[in-house]
């Protein structure tokens, strides 16, 4: 027992290092937290006890479903406003872009259609906690980061509903009419916002009744297991659920004024050993296995989200100066990746190995260099923007 608060006490101070490194050499501290657990995990000197690994599952989704809250609390009526086209036209673009162009570009080189559409379905997926965080590290405001929060907010619904209908059609393909994928997945969205709504409704009207002015410290945490626990029970995306529940709290709670702030407050030392036992769980042998079929769908996912980002930027009527650096600001990729490719693994077993490697290697790469480019991106438009005001 004495080695588990060992461990954490250690990884929780590694987080200062991590936030001050980070400061100084513009690094994302994501990345350097995962590389601290790449050191320490598996693929390095071995030195997390199992008693501690299996607190991941657990960290993940507290993590996880605290990001989502934030997240949706970006979705207010004010940002929807400003933003809410832009948004909305980027996210599915986006998505759009990635399956269509990853899995074409994966059947010209060769690889099954099936397999090539469902590894297409996949590269559609993000990780909100890796790009948020970067763009909170990069101090980056304005309407470039409150458009980049509202699109991770939603684009993993987009990316769960179109996965569903692509093992559908990967189905009918193999000659199988089995529309149950289609509905478990429609299940996972559309319930997910059924209980936001039984959830969020009542935490809108009661949150900041007791102390008047801020949410107390135990309801916030009450809420945010709550959520995820009750997502779990009826296997719906406590992603989706967290985000909308905070988005109804952020649009009708009237009886304080910095709605999150208590879950802003206490969720990073979560994030830490989030990000760096994620980092540990990694097998960097995955990264060998890619081969130049890994190569090509690494190339094709960041030349399919840079494109998708720019049509749909266009489309939603973003500045034009902004419009090139969508698609690689959102380039972090993780957990909800590696789930799809397990359900995908399951319903084809026979080219398992091909999607998981695939996934988990280019997974590791994303989630290492995604933050990279999500600080690059946001900062480079914030100088084009400070450089257009002032001329």
């Amino acid at each position: 027992m004495h080695g588990v608060f060992i461990i954490i006490g250690l990884f929780l101070l590694a987080g200062l290092v991590a936030d001050v490194v980070g400061r100084r050499t513009r690094l994302p501290r994501v990345t350097l937290l995962m590389l601290c657990g790449v050191i320490v995990g598996r693929s390095g000197f071995g030195l997390i006890p199992p008693e501690v690994e299996a607190w991941f599952e657990f960290l993940t989704i507290a993590a996880l479903t605290m990001v989502s809250f934030l997240l949706g609390g970006s979705l207010t009526r004010a940002n929807l406003t400003a933003h809410g086209r832009t948004i909305m036209w980027i996210s599915v673009a986006i998505v759009v872009a990635t399956i269509v162009l990853v899995a074409f570009g994966l059947w010209l080189i060769g690889i099954d259609a099936a397999v090539a559409l469902v590894l297409g379905a996949v590269a559609a997926a993000t990780d909100p906690a890796a790009t948020s965080d970067a763009l909170k590290q990069a101090r980056i405001e304005g309407d470039f980061a409150d458009s980049l929060r509202g699109i991770v907010a939603i684009d993993d619904a987009w990316g769960l509903m179109a996965f569903s209908i692509v093992l559908v059609i990967v189905n009918v393909m193999g000659g199988s009419a089995d529309f149950s994928a289609l509905g478990e997945g429609l299940w996972e969205i559309f319930g997910a916002f059924g209980l936001a709504a039984v959830l969020g409704f009542p935490a809108a009207f009661l949150t900041g009744r007791i102390r008047h002015g801020d949410p107390m410290e135990a309801e916030a945490i009450g809420l945010v297991f709550l959520t995820a626990g009750l997502a779990l029970w009826l296997d719906v995306s406590y992603l989706i659920v967290g985000m909308a529940v905070g988005a109804i709290i952020a649009n009708f709670a009237r009886h304080h004024k910095r709605t999150f702030f208590e879950i802003d407050r206490f969720q990073w030392p979560f994030m830490i050993l989030f990000f760096i036992l994620a980092g540990a769980s990694f097998e960097v042998q995955a990264l060998v296995l890619l081969g130049w079929v890994g190569v090509a769908y690494l190339v094709l996912r960041v030349v399919a989200r840079v494109i998708g980002g720019q049509v749909g930027a266009m489309l939603g009527g973003a500045p034009k100066l902004q419009r090139p650096w969508f698609g690689l600001a959102l380039l972090p990729q993780a957990g909800v990746a590696i789930g799809m490719a397990l359900v995908a693994a399951e319903e084809m077993p026979e080219h398992a190995a091909t999607i998981l490697s695939l996934t988990i290697g280019s997974t590791i790469v994303f989630e290492l260099l995604g933050p990279v480019a999500t600080i690059f991106a946001a900062k480079r438009v914030a100088r084009l923007e400070s450089a257009g005001l002032s001329s």
